[in-house]
């Protein structure tokens, strides 16, 4: 770094060359370009994942789907990512965000699309395992994204951001897919053909214009001042270099880092959790007997509670002194409550518990990847965060499989419910067992 460029890791204000640039200001304006449209996206992505949950309602008659296939064929979804989520990383890495995640939203919105013609068990997973693999790398991809423009706190600022697109996406899609399961006979189809091909269109659009909107970095940047592109990308280059020099920053840095794998585990039983929770949520609701448009209300009331939660939560993590705390915490906040919603069986109880589950889970997802990027830099970080990602998705898979089939053995959901609470807290123990990962090796 020349004499001229001073960076203030904790101040407001820095300077680069002669030129003053305020910190708060500059960040602020990155996060106002970036943070929207990117948590638009996850939305429209988070709910191609999960809106078979409400297909299912009446998908499962006309497909002549058991619960076991079901979950069996919503969890291959996963298993595509995870076969395809580091190679996906490593590209965009190569590539650039801008053509790359173009690219992802493009071809999942049409294969989400494709999901709606399905016939039968077979078809139906196929569609999912490729969904799976078109949509790879687009998480990590994000969290990489990130580190090319958000250093220190600013980019815990920025996930916990982005991660609000799960419970957005739960409170918008829900009642707009109960709404939309209504519409039977539209163009000929099923309402849940209709539910799947509206919901995925806006994934192609907005693929087309990730091209237009997200820059690669901050040099690119038309938005940012010459002084501010300077300012940030020196920052970022000190960051990263000491980052480099404690933990390094080539891919097999990551594969030799024994607390990217614990993460791993931990991410796979918080994923377990909340996609099992998403995906057999409608399904526990229609239990209550309600028609399909309230099950969608009802559903989305434990994301809007969540929302406040893991906002909260996240504002605490970022005061407190080990984050590592309020991570295990809150996932553990999770699985006492979520076994006890299992032997409930007032419907205003079990919600209640649910929406407890829901909201710790979602502050588990708030706090917890503000620790791989805390150590991870470089092609380490987008093999790193692709690794956690990809083995923790497979917890997508295993959940709702395990649920399907020990649903379809049990009649009900008390012991899927249990099963769901143990796997979050081995999550607890894993994240506390660990290690913080800012100490040495």
């Amino acid at each position: 770094m020349s004499q001229t460029q001073e960076i203030n890791i904790q101040g407001q204000t820095s300077v680069t060359g002669e030129v003053q640039v305020d910190e708060q200001a500059t960040m602020k304006k990155v996060l106002r370009r970036l943070i929207p449209f990117i948590l638009l996206c996850y939305v429209v992505s988070y709910l191609d994942r999960i809106n078979v949950g409400f297909a299912a309602l009446t998908m499962n008659k006309d497909l002549g789907l058991t619960p076991a296939q079901f979950g069996l064929g919503a969890g291959l979804f996963f298993i595509g990512y995870f076969f395809f989520e580091i190679p996906s990383n490593l590209a965009l890495h190569k590539f650039g965000a801008r053509m790359w995640i173009s690219r992802i939203m493009i071809s999942w919105g049409l294969i989400s699309m494709a999901t709606a013609f399905v016939v039968g068990p077979k078809s139906f997973a196929l569609a999912r395992f490729l969904l799976g693999m078109a949509e790879a790398g687009f998480t990590p991809g994000i969290y990489l994204y990130f580190t090319k423009w958000f250093p220190g706190a600013w980019r815990g600022k920025a996930t916990a951001y982005f991660l609000v697109g799960i419970p957005i996406a739960n409170i918008i899609g829900s009642p707009i897919s109960g709404a939309l399961m209504e519409l039977h006979g539209m163009w000929g189809f099923q309402g849940w053909q209709v539910l799947l091909l509206l919901e995925a269109l806006p994934a192609v659009v907005l693929g087309v214009m990730c091209w237009f909107i997200l820059p690669d970095g901050p040099s690119k940047a038309g938005w940012l001042s010459k002084s501010e592109k300077s300012w940030l990308d020196s920052k970022l280059e000190a960051e990263q270099s000491a980052l480099t020099a404690r933990h390094g920053n080539k891919l097999l840095d990551a594969f030799r880092n024994p607390r990217v794998f614990a993460l791993a585990g931990a991410n796979f039983c918080g994923i377990l959790g909340s996609l099992s929770i998403g995906l057999w949520l409608p399904q526990i609701i229609k239990e209550f007997g309600l028609p399909s448009h309230q099950v969608g209300l009802v559903a989305a009331f434990p994301y809007v509670i969540g929302a406040i939660a893991m906002t909260l939560w996240a504002k605490l993590a970022d005061r407190g002194g080990n984050r590592l705390f309020f991570v295990a915490g809150a996932i553990s906040a999770a699985a006492v409550s979520l076994s006890v919603s299992a032997y409930l069986h007032d419907p205003l109880l079990k919600m209640i518990a649910i929406t407890v589950a829901v909201s710790s889970i979602l502050s588990f997802q708030a706090t917890f990847w503000a620790i791989p990027s805390a150590f991870l830099t470089g092609r380490a970080a987008a093999g790193g965060l692709a690794l956690i990602v990809s083995i923790g998705n497979l917890g997508g898979f295993v959940g709702p499989s395990v649920i399907g089939f020990i649903r379809q053995e049990t009649q009900g959901f008390t012991y899927p419910l249990l099963f769901v609470s143990a796997a979050l807290l081995l999550g607890a123990v894993i994240t506390l067992v660990f290690g913080n990962p800012v100490r040495s090796k």
